[in-house]
């Protein structure tokens, strides 16, 4: 299991877009009680349900995160989740960075993957061209960002999503090398694509050195 976080504006959404597009990779969906909009599908944008039924779901221990917005629920339930796993499918949950931890308790070996924006000027930019925003909603956004890049120590990876494409192939190369560590290297003979694999992701873990990914963002 996967868990990608970021930033509003740090491109989570395109990147697992990508990641799924073609690949035996299933994103996961969230469950909400607000009410559908008009171009949101059940089971694809979101499992859309009543208060009685998700706080049932919560009492039950269904979710592997949930909480309150705006006086509205959101969770990632487990069922959905555990069935792909059980076929062998890579599972990624696009959470926040408290979700993310929720989850980490839950599941100890979920690979928790930070997406950085490559600047806060760039951050900003990104919201900016959207259109939709208030001045004072994208202060909001941006000093939530800090709060939550903040947080980066949590994870075990970072990737910085200066260009798209190179932000998939990091992460699919960070799932290529958690497959390799996590099975049994003993006696066997990897490949020069997989050792290739390892050595990159290993750059790319927070644990080497998460005041070069803060450094790198403010500067």
């Amino acid at each position: 299991m996967y868990v990608i976080s970021g930033p509003s504006g740090a491109g989570k959404g395109a990147i697992c877009a990508g990641l799924a597009e073609g690949s035996n990779i299933m994103l996961s969906v969230s469950m909400t009680t607000r009410a559908p909009r008009v171009h949101e599908k059940e089971g694809i944008s979101y499992f859309f349900t009543d208060r009685e039924r998700f706080e049932k779901t919560i009492a039950e221990g269904g979710f592997f995160e949930y909480a309150e917005i705006y006086d509205e629920y959101y969770g990632t339930p487990k069922a959905p989740v555990l069935e792909q796993l059980e076929k062998g499918v890579d599972v990624i949950l696009e959470i926040d960075v408290n979700g993310a931890a929720q989850t980490k308790n839950i599941v100890p070996d979920a690979v928790l993957i930070f997406i950085m924006p490559p600047s806060p000027e760039e951050l900003r930019r990104r919201i900016e061209s959207r259109g939709t925003e208030t001045p004072e909603r994208i202060a909001q956004r941006l000093a939530r960002a800090e709060s939550e890049i903040s947080q980066i120590e949590k994870y075990d990876y970072c990737v910085i999503n200066d260009k798209l494409k190179k932000a998939i192939s990091s992460v699919f190369t960070i799932m290529r090398a958690e497959k390799l560590l996590g099975g049994d290297l003993k006696g066997r003979i990897l490949s020069l694509n997989d050792m290739t694999a390892i050595r990159r992701a290993s750059k790319l873990r927070v644990s080497e050195g998460a005041e070069k990914y803060l450094k790198s963002y403010k500067q």
